[in-house]
């Protein structure tokens, strides 16, 4: 993994992402994106594991819930970004060549 790739993780991610954690992921994905992905899905399933609302009546009330929908439309935003290494986009210019003959007359 080269650093345009561990910096555009950690923008992504987060500075204190680890980079160790990262470069592993990568040489098992083999994709940036993919590696942003998966880390996403973590931190999204590690909070619906626990109870998203919690209430000590009278004292504190910690709801997730926001965390959660902030964390799945950040995962959408990665799907739909550019990574460093993604393949170039194909031109899907096509040029045809049609060759015209004339009608015959009735």
């Amino acid at each position: 993994m080269n650093t345009d790739v561990l910096r555009w993780l950690q923008s992504q991610l987060g500075p204190d992402t680890d980079a160790q954690d990262l470069a592993s992921r990568y040489e098992r994905l083999r994709s940036a994106k993919a590696v942003a992905l998966e880390v996403m899905h973590e931190r999204v399933a590690a909070l619906i594991a626990e109870p998203l609302k919690v209430t000590v009546n009278g004292i504190a009330t910690i709801d997730n819930s926001a965390n959660v929908a902030a964390l799945e439309r950040r995962t959408a935003q990665i799907a739909d970004e550019t990574a460093p290494d993604d393949p170039p986009e194909a031109s899907h210019d096509l040029l045809t060549t049609v060759r015209l003959c004339p009608r015959r007359r009735r």
